[in-house]
């Protein structure tokens, strides 16, 4: 088999496992349609964008739509930014200001304009023929790099301090989500800083190298994908947004130095923190698995900001923690109930507010060094 068949039907099995899901995720019924109509529109437009081989089959030469399907690629980074945007926060909705994501692709599109969309095919040929020597098609090249690493650390910051927010404010498993759309966002990644090795080869003496560079891409594309959508889809309630309003502690600590507030004296601290300590004992708000800051401001009648700094600055705990150790001493005192000794580890969870094992397990194991199981049978 030559290299040209295997490309082509591994870019076949790409593009139709990416066509499915993503009309699959387009026609699914779920509370989050804008994330899966912008993870849909990142998989068509990857699907387009890996589908050279495909085109050329059917294409005589180099044409304005061939072109204007290389500029495509403009649109997947931005997209996927998005997408993760409106995974993080439960208030996203596409704005006007979005709309600044196409100056890449027009910006490449008007340069492409003089010497290739508006000559005919003899120039265009030439054109293409002579790339290494043409300017648009290396600011091309430089333009979509730039906006790789630019777009790329953007999800990163925001994912670090959705994370943050989450733990400073929520006390569910969400936290999980986080960490799992980190992993996909280093894995894509890894796939987009190999794509810019096989672009570099492409235009070297080497160019039978980014063709088998592509042949790995385009086998490892779907898998990727498919490994993601798989946890999501089987993990419903894995995104759960934050309010993308929230403030960082650390932000509400500089405001206050900024507008010269007065701090709360040590006794009104103290106070706080009693009234806090007697409400988490005496009510037990932690037994609800998607507590949040607010329900607990609310239950004791102290504003968000204040408690917010109470315990995530004052006491140097994220809320997510403070609360863990509340479920964590509630799972203790039942598994040295010698009269639940038949109780599961997994209704224990479930009981003191956790809703999931993984969860459950690494705040236990934070809180008192043992696991679940092993502390139960040192007793």
């Amino acid at each position: 088999m030559d290299k040209i068949n295997l490309l082509v039907i591994v870019t076949t099995i790409s593009l139709f496992i990416s066509v499915f899901l993503a009309f699959f995720l387009l026609t699914v019924k779920t509370k989050q349609k804008t994330s899966n109509v912008l993870f849909a529109l990142f998989l068509l437009l990857t699907a387009i964008d890996t589908s050279h081989p495909l085109f050329n089959l059917v294409a005589d030469g180099p044409s304005n739509l061939g072109m204007l399907r290389n500029t495509l690629s403009f649109f997947q980074i931005p997209v996927f930014h998005l997408y993760v945007l409106s995974v993080c926060y439960t208030d996203f909705k596409l704005k006007p200001k979005y709309l600044l994501h196409l100056l890449p692709f027009l910006i490449a599109n008007l340069l492409l304009l003089p010497r290739f969309y508006s000559v005919d095919t003899a120039a265009k040929i030439n054109f293409i023929m002579n790339r290494k020597d043409m300017f648009e098609l290396q600011f091309f090249h430089i333009l979509i790099h730039l906006q790789i690493v630019i777009y790329f650390t953007a999800v990163f910051m925001l994912l670090r301090k959705a994370k943050k927010l989450y733990l400073e404010n929520y006390a569910g498993t969400s936290i999980n989500a986080y960490n799992w759309l980190f992993q996909f966002t280093s894995v894509l990644t890894a796939l987009y800083l190999i794509v810019i090795l096989k672009n570099v080869f492409k235009f070297s003496d080497y160019p039978y190298i980014s063709e088998w560079i592509r042949i790995g891409i385009l086998v490892l594309q779907p898998f990727i994908i498919c490994w993601y959508l798989y946890k999501a889809l089987n993990n419903p309630g894995l995104f759960r947004n934050i309010d993308s309003k929230l403030k960082l502690v650390s932000d509400l600590i500089l405001e206050e130095k900024n507008n010269d507030q007065v701090t709360v004296d040590e006794k009104e601290y103290n106070q706080e923190l009693l009234k806090l300590q007697q409400y988490m004992v005496e009510e037990k708000p932690f037994l609800n698995p998607s507590l949040t800051i607010q329900d607990v401001a609310k239950g004791i009648k102290v504003p968000v900001r204040d408690l917010s700094l109470l315990i995530n600055h004052k006491l140097e705990q994220h809320f997510y923690d403070f609360v863990n150790a509340y479920r964590v001493e509630s799972a203790m005192d039942i598994l040295k109930d010698v009269t639940k000794s038949k109780v599961t580890v997994l209704e224990i969870l479930y009981e003191v507010g956790f809703n999931s094992k993984s969860s459950f397990n690494t705040a236990f194991k934070k809180h008192t060094g043992n696991t679940p199981t092993s502390y139960r049978k040192g007793l």
